[in-house]
């Protein structure tokens, strides 16, 4: 019997320990959520705002901070968030200090379209809705866009948004067809693009011809720079 009193023993502790820990687990989820801490990851322009936010989370509820651990489903929080057309990717989970911890990464526009339907061209070339709490400042791009040409239409943006002089000097693009018309932002001259094949090659001569018209003091003096041929950059002027 002796024999067997280190093994009751144990059983007992293990008995006891279980049973604490259900009800610390228990009395733990019953509790309520202290708050609801919102963070935007990267650009700090809030296409969507806290308050908007928190409405997704709560849904029904009066207030995060009404709903106990216990009935927190946080798969479905993300979903509701992700289902918002402001946000990219949405991250919520519970901290050890009873926080519900919310990281958001808002879609970043690219250009935005004008016309009868406006919206924005993100950076994954995906339609974004406008905001009501913030205007982008990007090109503005008018004419013919539709769902046929949006590819041609992303592939010059990634371009010009890649670029350094041409994301501070392309300040709108018009479209017809897959032919692309660019305005610039210190020049009253426009720049006929052509189609989106070589891009590369196009934007290099449109480069060249700026430094050396910098150089002629001769910037103001265009109305018109073609970049369509291959080996030429044709220029008229006012």
């Amino acid at each position: 019997m002796k024999r067997l009193i280190p093994y009751i023993q144990m059983i007992a502790a293990i008995a006891i320990f279980s049973l604490l820990f259900a009800f610390t687990s228990n009395r733990n989820n019953s509790r309520k959520i202290k708050a609801s801490v919102i963070v935007f990851e990267g650009d700090s322009s809030l296409f969507i705002t806290k308050e908007e936010v928190n409405k997704l989370l709560i849904q029904n509820q009066t207030s995060v901070t009404d709903v106990t651990k216990d009935a927190l489903d946080l798969n479905n929080m993300e979903s509701l968030l992700l289902r918002n057309k402001m946000i990219k990717d949405a991250e919520v989970y519970m901290t050890i200090d009873g926080e519900l911890k919310v990281n958001v990464t808002q879609r970043k526009p690219l250009a935005r379209v004008v016309g009868t339907r406006s919206f924005y061209i993100d950076d994954e070339g995906e339609e974004m809705p406008l905001s009501g709490n913030y205007t982008a400042r990007v090109p503005l791009i008018n004419g013919q866009v539709t769902n046929e040409n949006k590819q041609e239409i992303f592939k010059v943006l990634k371009k010009i948004t890649s670029d350094n002089f041409l994301k501070v000097s392309v300040i709108g693009i018009s479209v017809q067809k897959n032919d692309f018309t660019l305005r610039m932002r210190a020049n009253n001259f426009k720049v006929k693009l052509g189609s989106a094949d070589g891009l590369d090659l196009k934007f290099k001569k449109l480069k060249a011809f700026y430094q050396k018209a910098v150089k002629d003091k001769s910037l103001d003096t265009y109305s018109w720079v073609n970049l369509k041929f291959s080996n030429q950059v044709v220029c008229t002027k006012k």
